[in-house]
């Protein structure tokens, strides 16, 4: 049974970097589409960033130029690498590949 489990996530300062890892169990993830999403309190999933085998696209306007999707399919793991954390960054983030989706973390940011 293929699953995706994330690790990650906590509580960061404003201005502060998270990583979050994403392992698939029981397949390969190199031929996959890769996305993360988010879940603010009190609003809808949102997609946040996409990869491709061989391209990597950031959709959400409030992340370009800070977040980065990446994988290594050696690891069988995608990541999403954030940076210069900002309050609205606060979000439950969801990996996703077709119709898994992982457990879910916990970003909290703090002015």
């Amino acid at each position: 049974q293929v699953q995706l489990l994330q690790s990650g996530g906590g509580l960061v300062q404003a201005g502060g970097s998270l990583s979050l890892p994403c392992v698939a169990s029981g397949d390969t993830i190199s031929r996959y589409i890769l996305r993360w999403y988010r879940q603010a309190p009190g609003k809808d999933r949102e997609v946040v960033a996409e990869s491709h085998w061989n391209t990597q696209v950031v959709f959400a306007d409030s992340a370009r130029g800070r977040f980065t999707i990446s994988r290594d399919n050696s690891k069988n793991t995608m990541y999403l690498q954030m940076n210069n954390l900002k309050p609205e960054d606060t979000a439950v983030y969801y990996c996703n590949s077709a119709d898994l989706w992982g457990q879910g973390t916990q970003v909290v940011v703090s002015p």
